[in-house]
């Protein structure tokens, strides 16, 4: 039975090779197609050097040089349809973990279970520990993620933000 599944899934032009799309949510993807888009400049479908030229020169970059072009393209593997383009994306964010890691990093700090910590003990952990927080950086985070009145981070945003880019609708 599976290889039947396997051969409809290819006549409806999923190659099964590729699980780029499980690796983000429906909302992600349209937003990369609408980028994509953008970028696609003719509107063939690949984005090409001529694409990546004039998306550049809309945006104030003019005369950018063949050789960037060039390098930017030969970051695919072949020419850069909307399957690839979003597989590049998915390849330079594996580098982020998974939220449930992250999540579980910050759950140590947080022996009661609350799902929030002190802003006073993250800042400090922050700017003494490892690859240290500038004051800017710090000063940027809280921006984005304000404590609450008692003085308390909801780290499960941070770690939603971390790993999907925006802040959840509740």
């Amino acid at each position: 039975m599976a290889p039947k599944r396997a051969k409809r899934r290819q006549a409806a032009g999923d190659s099964g090779s590729s699980n780029v799309f499980s690796m983000f949510e429906q909302s992600q993807i349209q937003e990369y197609k609408e980028a994509f888009t953008i970028i696609d400049q003719n509107r063939d479908g690949i984005i090409s050097k001529d694409d990546l030229r004039d998306v550049l020169a809309s945006l104030g970059q003019i005369n950018t040089k063949n050789e960037e072009l060039d390098a930017m393209i030969k970051e695919a593997s072949g020419p850069i349809n909307f399957t690839v383009f979003l597989t590049m994306f998915g390849e330079k964010l594996k580098g982020a973990d998974p939220e449930d890691v992250i999540l579980t990093a910050f759950k140590v700090l947080d022996p009661e279970g609350t799902g929030s910590i002190k802003k006073e003990f993250l800042e400090e952990l922050l700017t003494t520990q490892c690859d240290r927080f500038s004051k800017e950086e710090i000063k940027n985070m809280w921006s984005a993620f304000p404590p609450d009145v008692a003085g308390n981070v909801d780290y499960k945003n941070i770690c939603y933000v971390i790993t999907h880019g925006e802040e959840k609708e509740e």
